[in-house]
């Protein structure tokens, strides 16, 4: 076996590798003997199959493991001879050419490293703002809000049911004439409006006079949770007993203060609106992060940083972006990619200016990461998970062990590692705080 291999730049090579058919062989035979100690054959004691009835029945898989070995052992030599780890490789090595005859294998192998990355210069990307300002009307409306929320409920004398009310009533679903189960409530209590229910069940309520009873017709979304009822067509019969509506209090008492600043000792109105200030500020100051800091940020820094982005991970990007939008193609244009190569090869292609910038992006943030020395500890990664989880109304166990089997822990880990470290970025950058 010969191999030979050259650096394109800094973050890229390839490995010419040349496989003569003999070292196939031998490696198969090698593989053959090995295997001839542990396989079963009927007719033969285990450790007695000859090595001539092991190739019989599994030359074709012997000789795929006999030149996945020796691509191994080709890329390992590459390796050495380019002065590289075997964990400096990045993603799994790709064939510009291969060409198989009897006489063996002739393959150029192409191999992606990490990329050596200077982020020097980059606080001159990093935009001064002003603090967000916090007025006393937006703490009152966050007050007020918290009020409507933990408002207690009581029965309103309405003649109609309208969008904002509060309906208490009585509801049964049916798909095809049959009761479904979980499709059943007396007494339930709806906001008209809230979309908590599936399209069209509040809008159907909308003008029930209480006592009054109506057949609602749905469909449920064809991505709904339970797959008996995706898609189905469904009647629900309902009976609205009683509209109701927040009795919402003018002001705050102490208690209602201790509510909103749970384990405060000596919690009192100025209190609350110091840390109502703070959070709203809080609140301003992420929305322009998001909104306009980080974007300008990450569009100058990956103009003035440049660097050989590896092709291995660009090729990943540009596939994983890809296969994200296949389901948003119309019918016409998925045929179409299905049947004409070229196309699909143009609209795939498509997606590399973006896709880079994204690989590019990733690579400065890993490298700003530990310049600003911004870590990330697995716990934190967890805490994430299961609070997106409690949001959703999902068993976090579950939650947790549904990323993991998907292999996105470390996608996770980077999206946190991304926020930390734009905070801290722009955390020491703001001009003076104005009065409010």
């Amino acid at each position: 076996m010969e191999v030979t291999s050259k650096l394109v730049n800094s973050a890229n090579a390839i490995a010419e590798a040349k496989i003569d058919a003999k070292s196939i062989e031998e490696r198969v035979n090698k593989l053959a003997q090995k295997a001839a100690k542990q396989v079963k054959v009927d007719g033969f004691r285990q450790g007695k199959v000859p090595v001539a009835v092991v190739l019989k029945r599994y030359g074709k898989e012997l000789e795929g493991d006999a030149k996945q070995e020796l691509f191994k052992e080709a890329i390992d030599k590459a390796l050495n001879e380019l002065g590289k780890k075997p964990d400096e490789l990045l993603g799994d090595p790709g064939f510009s050419k291969f060409e198989e005859n009897e006489n063996g294998i002739d393959a150029e192998l192409e191999l992606s490293f990490k990329p050596t990355i200077d982020v020097s210069g980059y606080e001159e990307a990093i935009s001064e703002y002003a603090t967000p300002r916090v007025t006393k009307k937006e703490i009152e409306a966050k007050i007020e809000e918290f009020l409507t929320m933990i408002a207690p409920l009581e029965k309103i004398e309405k003649d109609v049911l309208e969008k904002g009310d509060f309906a208490k009533f009585d509801f049964e679903g049916f798909v095809d004439g049959v009761a479904f189960e979980g499709g059943k409530a007396e007494g339930f209590v709806l906001e008209i409006g809230s979309n908590q229910f599936i399209p069209g069940f509040e809008d159907g309520m909308v003008g029930l006079k209480v006592g009054e009873e109506k057949d609602i017709n749905v469909k449920f979304p064809a991505e709904y949770q339970a797959p008996n009822l995706a898609g189905k067509d469904a009647i629900f019969k309902v009976k609205l007993h009683e509209i109701q509506g927040k009795v919402v209090a003018k002001e705050l008492d102490d208690e209602t203060i201790k509510k909103m600043m749970p384990g405060e000792e000596d919690a009192s109105k100025e209190k609350l609106e110091e840390r109502l200030k703070t959070q709203i500020r809080e609140d301003k100051f992420q929305k322009l992060l998001n909104e306009e800091l980080k974007p300008k940020f990450v569009d100058a820094v990956v103009e003035k940083i440049n660097f050989d982005l590896p092709k291995s991970i660009v090729e990943q990007e540009i596939d994983f972006q890809f296969r994200n939008a296949w389901n948003g193609f119309s019918a016409e244009d998925m045929a179409k990619f299905r049947e004409d190569k070229d196309a699909l090869t143009a609209k795939r292609e498509s997606y590399r200016a973006d896709a880079e910038k994204s690989v590019k992006l990733t690579f400065i943030v890993d490298e700003l990461a530990k310049v600003r020395n911004v870590v990330v500890s697995d716990q934190e990664v967890v805490q994430a998970i299961y609070f997106e989880a409690y949001r959703y109304g999902v068993d976090p166990k579950a939650h947790l062990e549904d990323y993991r089997n998907r292999g996105v822990l470390p996608a996770v880990k980077m999206a946190l590692i991304e926020e930390k470290l734009f905070n801290d970025l722009f955390s020491k950058n703001k001009k003076e705080e104005k009065g409010e």
